[in-house]
């Protein structure tokens, strides 16, 4: 009662407030000056930090704000998210070669390699046809983050899907096809053509010195028992070939004070100072839900975060990471939903309530990338590869909470929640009738709101996505720009492969100074791109 009595004061006296005009006018003042003061950053980039949020568009952002708010007791409409104070922002037009609407592969090519490619392909140009073997060989791309290691610095991977998934996958493989995690998926055809999986080339294509995420079952012999299920046939190890990956990495790095975890006890203890490469693979497949994880296990995503940064930025040439939160999971998992992913997992489920707890956590990562780097040195850029048919609306009042009912009924009589979904498993209808939503939990963890077309599982959206920037060459990121603009602007920021008339050097040039040599260095910067 008491809680309920604070809110309810707390909403009144805000709303007294914004009542006053001088309320929006000294706020938007604020804002202005801040603005008025806003000079890039227009030297070389030191480090680069690349969030991803797999599914997260523009609407799950808005929705995931108001969560946010409500989960801390307010209203959430006015709530900031770490990403929403980056202050250069665009649009990614997320379409593949192939594709209207893209998926998770094509758009990891782009945004990683710098080139718009096929669906269902990882690390290799529109030339190879996806699941035809013979297509990969002379049309790989290569990464930022491949780049960024033959420049000398640190590089790292974090996810809570399966390391092997499309959105890391692109930052160290070639792959016709985004599924052939390991030898056992692989055709018989495909490895007669001279293909190799993915967990492979994870550990053999690019010297990757932080790797977190699930997907231990693809690299530990068939039959493998899993440490952590060691019960289960399913989370058995199924590689054919007999080979334990995870010994191949270990072995590779005998001299450079590697480790390997697969607990939160483990990862818990890794010392950062003494530790120069880690890998960390926490389930079999995907790691869980947000919601579900099991915090003696599992390491959050915020977790993980912390510590790569802690590792990768011992090496004074700096380092580059991304950090992918996949917000889904196809319906033929629903039944242990518990043990899987993800942002777009549970969009796919039709679950608002997982996909948007983890916006909120893949939010608190990027607020602790910030506190553990320096904006002077770090280019940090967050976007999504692909939105979801997901909204919220209804001409719901302020501070409805954000996973509630619309004020009114739909047309046939009955109640709806904000959020719906275009297409997905949530049409249910019974003797032609909507279900009413009044006769259940629509609070629940689990809940799956209703969609408009039945699917087995939802679809990605279309529409553009946004990019958040900050750091040194972050102004190059505005206006409305085709998704592999990303990783061409990542290079030149940190001067990495093909630009050489880079940015300069801050150490060597002392680039922290009055705003108009920022001005011409920034006009000479652009000159040289131009003009190479």
């Amino acid at each position: 009662m008491f809680v309920f009595v604070f809110l309810f004061l707390r909403f009144w006296l805000i709303a007294e407030w914004e009542a006053d005009p001088s309320f929006w006018n000294d706020q938007a003042r604020r804002t202005l000056e801040d603005a008025l003061k806003l000079q890039p950053r227009v030297h070389r980039a030191k480090n680069i930090i690349l969030f991803v949020g797999d599914g997260m568009g523009v609407s799950t952002v808005s929705a995931a704000r108001i969560l946010r708010g409500q989960m801390e007791g307010q209203s959430g409409e006015e709530t900031v998210l770490a990403m929403d104070t980056f202050p250069y922002l665009a649009l990614s037009k997320t379409y593949s070669v192939d594709k209207q609407v893209a998926d998770s592969a094509s758009t990891a090519t782009a945004y990683h390699c710098g080139v718009k490619a096929n669906s269902k392909t990882v690390g290799v140009s529109a030339n190879a046809v996806a699941y035809e073997c013979n297509t990969t060989f002379g049309n790989e791309v290569y990464s930022v983050l491949h780049r960024a290691k033959a420049q000398g610095k640190s590089v790292g991977i974090v996810t809570n899907t399966r390391v092997q998934h499309a959105s890391p996958a692109a930052a160290y493989a070639h792959s016709v096809s985004r599924s052939w995690y390991s030898d056992v998926d692989l055709p018989s055809a495909a490895r007669r053509q001279g293909c190799t999986d993915i967990s492979t080339q994870l550990v053999t294509n690019t010297d990757i010195d932080v790797i977190l995420g699930g997907g231990r079952m693809y690299m530990t012999p068939k039959g493998t028992p899993d440490p952590e299920y060691p019960s289960s046939s399913s989370r058995k190890g199924d590689r054919k070939d007999k080979k334990n990956l995870i010994e191949v990495w270990l072995n590779d790095r005998k001299d450079r004070n590697a480790q390997y975890v697969w607990h939160k006890e483990q990862f818990n203890a890794v010392d950062v100072k003494t530790t120069d490469c880690l890998m960390g693979l926490f389930e079999p497949k995907d790691m869980r839900y947000e919601v579900f994880r099991n915090r003696s296990r599992d390491p959050s995503i915020v977790e993980m975060t912390e510590k790569a940064i802690q590792i990768l930025s011992k090496n004074p040439k700096g380092f580059f990471l991304f950090v992918e939160d996949e917000m889904k999971c196809d319906m033929k998992f629903l039944s242990f939903v518990r043990n899987h992913d993800v942002i777009d997992h549970g969009h796919h489920d039709g679950i608002a309530k997982l996909a948007l707890t983890e916006t909120v956590m893949f939010d608190r990562a990027v607020q602790r990338a910030s506190e553990l780097t320096k904006e002077s040195e770090t280019l940090t850029v967050v976007t999504a590869d692909h939105s979801h048919v997901f909204t919220f609306g209804g001409n719901t009042p302020r501070g409805n909470p954000i996973f509630g009912l619309a004020p009114k009924k739909a047309d046939d009589r009955l109640p709806f929640t904000s959020i719906l979904y275009a297409n997905g498993p949530g049409y249910v209808h019974v003797n032609g009738t909507r279900a009413n939503v009044s006769a259940v939990d629509y609070f629940d963890e689990e809940y799956m709101q209703q969609a408009a077309v039945p699917l087995d599982a939802e679809t990605h959206g279309g529409e553009d996505v946004a990019i958040y920037a900050k750091g040194p060459m972050a102004h190059l990121f505005h206006g409305v720009k085709e998704q592999h603009y990303v990783a061409h602007a990542l290079a030149y920021a940190a001067c990495l492969e093909p630009y050489t008339h880079c940015p300069p050097d801050p150490l060597q040039s002392g680039t922290h100074g009055h705003p108009l040599s920022t001005l011409l260095i920034s006009v000479t910067s652009l000159i040289c791109l131009v003009t190479r």
